[in-house]
Order: C-alpha cells, then structure tokens, then sequence
C-alpha cells in the first residue's frame, strides 16, 4: 500500500493506540464535518500542521486550497500584506496588486500557524477578518470577504499570554471553536514502534536502501529515547539511520539523536523496565512471543504488544483496549486463545 502524502491524508488515514491521541483524531473527525473554527495545542513537532491538513482534505471544502501561513518573526506591516494583500502603490516597492492569504484561501481553509507569536496589533487586525471575514488590501478601499474556513496551531500557552495581556481574549475566543490538543510523543509511548516501523520503511524506500530488520537493541535505543522534538525529530532521526545504514539490519551504532545524547523516557526500575525489550521478563512472567534475537520490525511490536499484556496483568481486554487493538488481535500475537 503506497503512503499517502499531506496532501491526500484523511483523517481516518491517523491512528493510534494512546487514550488522547485517539481522543484527539476522533474530535478531529466531527471537525472535519463542519466549518468550526479550530484551535490546535502541542508542542514543537508534534504534527499540528499534518492534523489541520487531514482535516481540510476530510472536509467539504476538500476541493479547495489549502493555505498555511505562519505568523511568527514577521513585521506587522509584512503580516497585514501577506494575510490581506496590497493594492498597485500601496507602499515602496509595491509595483503591482498582490493577494493575500484570506483571499486565496478563499471557499478552501486558512491555516493559521504560531498564533501566539503574532504581535497585539496584528491580532487586532485580523479580529474582523476571522469573526465576519470582511477585510481591506493594504492602500486599497473595497471591503473584501473571504468565506474562508479558520484553523490555527500554537505550541504556547495562549491561557499564560491572555494573563500576561499578549494575546487577545476576544480573539481566542473567535478561534477556538473546537480545540484539539495532541500529546507529546513521550506520552504517547504505545504508539513508538508502529510509528518507527513505519518512518523507517519510507525513509528506506526514499533513500534507495533494502532495511528489513531493526536488532533488538536498536529498536530498544529508539523506544527509550525522551523524544523532545516529537514527530519532527523521529522523522529525521529515521531519515538519517536509512541514509548510514549499509546493510540491511539497522545497528544500534546506526542510531544517533539530536545531541547526540540519549535519555531514557521513563527512570528505569527494577519492577518496570524502560523499555518493551530492554531487560528480561520477571521469573513469574512466561517468555516473550518474539525472541529477543529476532531482529525484525514485526518482531519488535510483538515485543512491545507483549509487555503491554504483562503490564495490564495478562488481561486481554485491559490491554487490548491500551493498544487500541480488537482482542482478538491481541490473542494473534501472544498466539494465546481467548
């Protein structure tokens, strides 16, 4: 099956096996059948802009464009251009009309990213424009609309800014129709290796490389990593394994984060292991369904699939609700019997 690209994603394309996340993915899917304005929390990398395309490309206005536009490090008089255009003379250097965002977006959605990081002026001047979707060029008189659908993104507390009196009330609430908040990728630890099997086959087929196993202590380093870059930095992190891999089982050595330092996700324990295959199981325990020695990628969810199991106290349903998976998937691969 050929992954899609962001610009034919769908949101029921997005899964996961974490409690929020798929708490997250399910308000996005009633957001996608609406025109709600839309508010995107999370941290840096964490795919906000992935989300709010998914929802674009799952809603009506599909056939639309799709515009992004990122309101960090920008003048408020470059914002006021980019965002509403500017008419032939408006100011030095403008030499002919230009279109703004609100109006190329037009009956498409308009993205708003770093929200937080626009100045209170800007803020103010976009007000109007987000609430009635009436907006000026700049040197221009005509009032122009945009039937634009708003969704915007922030990796800040707009809460900490509306105290602070950096950002404005009246505006957040204008754009915060439905808020969607992702969880970091730390938190979302039962996702890790369906999400590394994934990152590393694309980034093999694109670098030209035959990758087929990940040895067990390569994909123990990967899944005890904190991850303080998120979707972003596993992204890239796979990318450049594919690129110095020259063989076809990925190497611990192979494997070098952002830093170049590696810190465990969770404090290691004796009782809990920091990562699915990092020690071996209690005496009480029975052996894993995949051997330690098996370097494939399937082996190592297996891995993870069963210490989930043993976490929830072989209860079947406990941990096939966790993983977000049918029981009966579940029972596939303990290769146990309900």
């Amino acid at each position: 099956m050929i992954k899609p690209t962001l610009f034919e994603l769908q949101i029921d394309q997005l899964t996961s096996a974490n409690a929020a996340m798929q708490r997250c993915l399910k308000l996005a899917g009633l957001a996608a059948q609406s025109d709600v304005p839309v508010l995107i929390l999370g941290p840096t990398g964490t795919g906000k802009t992935l989300l709010a395309q998914a929802i674009h490309n799952s809603s009506a206005r599909a056939s639309g464009p799709f515009v992004s536009f990122n309101a960090s490090a920008m003048s408020d008089t470059l914002l006021e251009s980019e965002l509403f255009g500017h008419e032939r003379g408006a100011f030095t250097g403008a030499q002919q009309a230009h279109r703004g965002k609100f109006e190329v977006a037009d009956a498409g959605t308009l993205f708003l990213d770093e929200i937080a990081d626009m100045s209170p002026l800007a803020q103010a001047k976009i007000l109007r424009a987000v609430e009635y979707g009436e907006y000026q060029r700049v040197g221009g008189e005509r009032l122009l609309h945009s039937r634009a659908r708003i969704l915007s993104a922030t990796n800040c507390s707009l809460h900490e800014r509306i105290a602070d009196r950096r950002f404005r009330l009246d505006l957040y609430h204008r754009l915060n129709g439905l808020v969607l908040d992702i969880p970091p990728l730390r938190d979302r630890l039962e996702d890790l290796p369906t999400l590394i099997a994934s990152e590393l086959q694309s980034a093999a087929a694109t670098a030209g490389r035959r990758i087929t196993a990940i040895h067990p202590a390569a994909m123990d380093k990967l899944l005890s990593y904190h991850w303080p870059g998120n979707l972003r930095e596993l992204h890239h992190t796979l990318r450049s394994v594919a690129l110095f891999c020259d063989r076809r089982t990925v190497q611990p050595a192979h494997i070098v984060f952002q830093g170049g330092s590696l810190t465990p996700a969770t404090p290691a324990t004796p009782a809990t292991p920091a990562t699915p295959a990092a020690a071996a199981p209690p005496p009480s325990s029975p052996p894993p369904a995949a051997s330690p020695s098996d370097p494939s990628l399937a082996a190592a969810i297996r891995r993870h699939i069963r210490q989930i199991y043993e976490e929830c106290g072989r209860n079947q349903r406990q941990a096939a609700r966790r993983l977000g998976i049918s029981r009966g998937k579940l029972a596939r691969h303990l290769g146990e019997t309900d």
